[in-house]
């Protein structure tokens, strides 16, 4: 890969899907850490960290995955951000993109899911 993929947040409010993405992530040597919600992934940019990569979850309480994407956009975080969610009606998926998504995958996020997003990142 060009680009040294190294860190990612994966914002998620199910710790079930917090531990299978970690794992999915560590498997490919890439350092992650967790928040519960859209909220918790503005205030640890807000705080001054920064990830190469945020997998962001679309439904999840106090601040969904859209309002989330967007106030990271609008705080010009220009991680690659890739949608991930169980459902996917065209609607939410769409407004999901045009909050500022790079890529959108449903779940469950397999390895060959997370290698495709990647390689997104390195077209960037």
């Amino acid at each position: 890969m060009d680009k040294k993929i190294s860190t990612a947040l994966v914002v998620d409010d199910n710790t079930v899907n917090q531990r299978i993405h970690r794992k999915l992530l560590d498997n490919l040597g890439i350092q992650s850490e967790t928040v519960a919600n859209g909220k918790e992934a503005v205030d640890v940019h807000i705080s001054g960290k920064n990830f190469d990569l945020i997998l962001m979850d679309l439904e999840m309480p106090i601040m969904n995955g859209i309002e989330a994407t967007r106030k990271l956009r609008e705080m010009g975080i220009r991680s690659m951000i890739a949608g991930v969610s169980t459902r996917s009606l065209e609607e939410e998926k769409q407004e999901f993109m045009k909050a500022g998504l790079d890529d959108f995958q449903e779940k469950p996020l397999t390895v060959a899911k997370l290698v495709s997003i990647l390689h997104k990142l390195n077209r960037k």
